[in-house]
């Protein structure tokens, strides 16, 4: 079974305001000044932010650019939400004691930059991790952007996840494995658990609810009253719980994936039963 995980505000506060705050840029300047008028233009969200954060590169000092050593150096510092570390290892701890012979996986799928997830502590726990990602000139200066993950396009990557395959770059090419029966894919979507922190992850939601997945949903702070999707999101979208961003051992989060690794093995265990009769 795979467990599928956005990054910012879901497993780590938002990597870009993150980011912003380590290169002493004011965030709410840069979103507000420099990226709002891009979006008002039309552009695409990954790219008015990338564009924006090359400008600042070029127009700093040659000691002072944004470079790949220096989105590394953030990554590492980054703290991740309460009980991330360790995560994955006591889900598979559940696994173990529950005598299940079954592989979990997990992966990331986001929409923030990898360049810079893929220093954290966090990010060795991971098969996969897929999101927008830099081009760079030969001084290691970002220059453009080479990878995009729009909302929609999480879901290709989902897909991705279910069929095995190592590239989805033809276009398309990953959704014709919605049609392969269940018993034919590396991992059906019956069998994934996502876990997503608010809009961008709505397709991704749906997917896994058509797939007969878990979707669960994440909000910061104490209580879920900035986290207005689950009013505004159709049936078919809608997560099976929706719980602080706490992985502790004893929050209503880990509660809740501990129960989603049940569920599925349940539902492993009655199909093979069924095959066996």
């Amino acid at each position: 079974m795979a467990m599928v995980f956005d990054f910012d505000d879901t497993l780590a506060p938002d990597t870009l305001d993150g980011l912003l705050t380590y290169l002493d840029i004011d965030v709410q300047d840069f979103r507000q000044q420099r990226v709002r008028p891009l979006l008002e233009e039309g552009w695409d969200k990954a790219a008015a932010r990338c564009y924006c954060l090359v400008q600042e590169s070029q127009r700093r000092s040659p000691d002072n650019k944004i470079t790949r050593e220096a989105l590394a150096a953030f990554g590492q510092q980054i703290q991740p939400f309460p009980g991330v570390e360790g995560l994955c290892d006591r889900l598979r701890q559940r696994l173990h004691e529950m005598n299940h012979d079954i592989e979990l996986e997990f992966y990331i799928i986001t929409g923030g930059f990898v360049d810079i997830i893929g220093h954290t502590a966090v990010a060795p726990s991971f098969k996969r991790i897929w999101g927008c990602e830099f081009a760079y000139n030969e001084q290691d200066e970002i220059v453009f952007l080479k990878r995009s993950m729009s909302h929609t396009e999480k879901t290709r990557y989902l897909l991705q996840v279910s069929s095995g395959q190592e590239q989805v770059n033809k276009d398309g090419y990953a959704f014709a494995y919605r049609d392969i029966p269940e018993r034919e894919l590396y991992i059906p979507l019956s069998q994934v658990v996502y876990v997503g922190d608010g809009t961008s992850d709505v397709p991704c939601f749906s997917l896994v609810h058509d797939g007969r997945g878990i979707a669960i949903g994440v909000y910061k702070g104490d209580e879920p009253d900035e986290w207005g999707h689950e009013v505004q999101v159709s049936r078919s979208q809608r997560v099976s719980n929706l719980a602080a961003a706490n992985y502790q051992d004893d929050s209503e989060m880990m509660r809740s994936l501990y129960l989603a690794v049940e569920a599925i093995c349940k539902q492993i265990e009655l199909r093979q039963l069924s095959a066996r009769e």
